[in-house]
């Protein structure tokens, strides 16, 4: 891959090709948790822009530049008080919009306040999640994403930073071959029930695959044969402009939804959103037929008020991720490294912050990450080229006909005739996202 594509593809500053493409859609940018009322700011990087998130004395949350527009001290270190943010330099507050309401530093006679706006921008809650828009179009955003996971009032979501860009943190999403190895290297289908989700993985580590170009972004279908004479799926998603969707849990009862947010060129935040009938997304929580855990709960450094300072784990490149070298040579773990989530940090981080594209092999495994680099890469330069607004912009209800996860199907069939019959049956949350303010 030429090193213009790379940079095209990873970098996401304000002007950048793919930052530019970003800013069209509206994006998770911390949890509803996460913000009091009146209570601390809290600093956010994203697009690589250093941002500040507060909650006012009515509830609104304001995202903004954390800049004062007076003389640029950090509002970061303001006063959030009586619906507004209040900068200790001189005193000048701003609401949740931006707009300047006090200006105590300045001779009433001289005031000019309403010429004073921070850089803010256009927020939305609900269901737990915070959203921003940091388009040009602050005025009249687009409507929000129609993301199955995000409208289900009792959807599950955790965080997690990972010190990479976020194409090479989103690829492990997309990369199901990795499973019967990075994942599962070390079990046997003996180990685990009849029915559970990997069982098909674990009996065939190098499936097939179809990938197709879907309104939302890409899909692909990895399928083996299963013990029982039918066709095992597992059906994952790429959807503009980071969003995944990961086959690791039961296609019929569980929705799931991954964002992959660029906070700068390298590094990144997920935000991992389920919702479902199920006890818990399988690959996480599920066991071995004896009981034995198949991986093990992730654990959480302290969070601090620093820009990469929230929903980080206490293991990285400096402790080698926490490998056990010991579990990885007697088969405990094929890794050596406990939990799923972290098995998959390890791998991305230890690629470097951007990948050496120009240094990879690519396999036929890897047609869904060929695919999807180029159908984002010719999105995000149709926009920058010819003003072509990239999917879902002005059709957000394409995301909600995704679903991701394993099934059986008629080993005969097709992948669409196989995802259409799937979907049928699913178990769907149909409530619709409240229209973007």
């Amino acid at each position: 891959m030429q090193s213009t594509d790379s940079a095209d593809m990873t970098r996401v500053g304000p002007g950048t090709v793919m930052g530019t493409m970003m800013r069209q859609y509206w994006l998770p940018a911390v949890l509803s948790s996460e913000v009091k009322a009146d209570g601390d700011p809290v600093r956010l990087m994203i697009l690589c822009e250093k941002l500040i998130a507060f909650r006012d004395s009515s509830g609104r949350v304001g995202i903004m530049d954390h800049r004062c527009p007076h003389r640029c001290a950090s509002l970061f270190i303001g006063r959030n008080e009586e619906n507004g943010i209040r900068c200790v330099y001189h005193g000048w507050k701003f609401d949740v919009d931006g707009k300047c309401v006090d200006m105590p530093s300045v001779p009433a006679r001289m005031d000019f306040k309403e010429k004073v706006h921070a850089k803010a921008y256009k927020t939305h809650e609900a269901n737990g999640l915070i959203w921003v828009y940091m388009g040009e179009n602050q005025s009249a955003p687009p409507p929000l994403p129609e993301i199955e996971a995000t409208m289900h009032p009792d959807a599950e979501i955790w965080c997690l930073q990972r010190d990479c860009n976020w194409l090479q943190a989103l690829e492990g999403d997309i990369d199901t071959s990795h499973v019967g190895f990075l994942h599962v290297g070390s079990i046997e289908a003996d180990d685990l029930d009849e029915d559970h989700p990997m069982r098909p993985t674990v009996l065939n580590r190098a499936p097939d695959y179809e990938v197709a170009q879907a309104d939302w972004g890409v899909m692909y279908g990895g399928y083996r044969p299963n013990d029982d004479g039918q066709m095992s799926w597992r059906v994952a998603h790429y959807m503009f402009p980071f969003w995944t969707q990961t086959p690791n849990n039961r296609f019929a009862t569980r929705a799931i939804a991954r964002a992959w947010v660029p906070m700068d060129d390298e590094h990144s935040m997920l935000f991992d959103i389920t919702c479902g009938v199920d006890a818990g997304n399988p690959a996480y929580t599920s066991t071995l037929k004896d009981g034995t855990p198949l991986f093990a709960p992730l654990e959480y450094a302290p969070n601090t008020t620093d820009w990469y300072g929230r929903w980080r784990s206490p293991d990285s490149e400096k402790n080698d991720w926490a490998i056990d070298r010991e579990t990885q040579r007697n088969g405990t773990q094929f890794t050596g490294i406990a939990n799923i989530t972290m098995q998959d940090q390890a791998v991305t981080e230890s690629m470097g912050p951007i990948t050496d594209h120009s240094f990879e092999n690519l396999a036929p495994t890897d047609q869904m990450i060929a695919r999807v680099r180029r159908r984002v890469l010719l999105a995000a330069r149709a926009l920058a080229n010819k003003g072509t607004l990239p999917p879902g912009i002005e059709d957000p209800s394409i995301f909600y006909r995704a679903r991701a996860g394993s099934f059986l199907h008629d080993p005969s069939d097709t992948l669409a005739n196989a995802y259409e019959s799937a979907l049928a049956k699913a178990v769907r949350w149909p409530d619709k996202v409240e229209a973007a303010e």
